[in-house]
């Protein structure tokens, strides 16, 4: 029983130290979802859109419109000749995430916020944008972002709701 146990805690020992080098991200990422949205359900998407990653270090479109509330399933195509990711992020979290990504190279990813993507193959993000404003996007792989393989999502708040909301107080 004493080796069984011993051999449970170096097992343990062993992923938890793995996880840790290689950096991923399945425990929680650290972005917050609350400042670009929420992971979306296939169910309620309100449409597609389909963004192209080349080793131009480009997307296409690098600049899409959302609603406040919509939910957008994002097809992203790699048409290039190395991995490509399309990442969900406000700016600065982008930038600190690329700094572990030239730490840890072979990083894996595992949030519904982001897709790593083989060459000519296709992912998908499934992403609810909860509020209005600026939401980047952008490739990580050491090297791609500084190149500029970045692209901005503006998502414009929901008038009917504002009006709604403006009849509904008193003074």
């Amino acid at each position: 029983m004493e080796t069984r146990n011993i051999l449970l805690t170096l097992v343990v020992a062993f992923f938890a130290a793995a996880a840790a080098a290689g950096g991923n991200h399945a425990a929680g990422g650290g972005h917050d979802d609350s400042a670009i949205g929420q992971p979306g359900q296939a169910a309620k998407v309100n449409r597609t859109v389909r963004v192209d990653m080349a080793d131009t270090m480009h997307f296409t479109p690098a600049n899409i419109s959302v609603k406040q509330g919509e939910t957008i399933r994002f097809v992203v195509k790699n048409s290039g000749q190395v991995k490509h990711e399309f990442v969900l992020g406000i700016e600065k979290e982008l930038k600190e995430h690329y700094e572990q990504m030239k730490k840890f190279p072979q990083m894996e990813h595992a949030d519904p916020n982001m897709v790593t993507v083989a060459p000519g193959q296709t992912g998908e993000v499934i992403w609810q944008f909860t509020k209005a404003g600026p939401v980047n996007f952008a490739c990580l792989y050491p090297g791609h972002y500084d190149a500029g393989m970045k692209g901005l999502i503006k998502v414009t708040g929901d008038k009917s709701k504002r009006k709604e909301n403006e009849h509904d107080h008193t003074h």
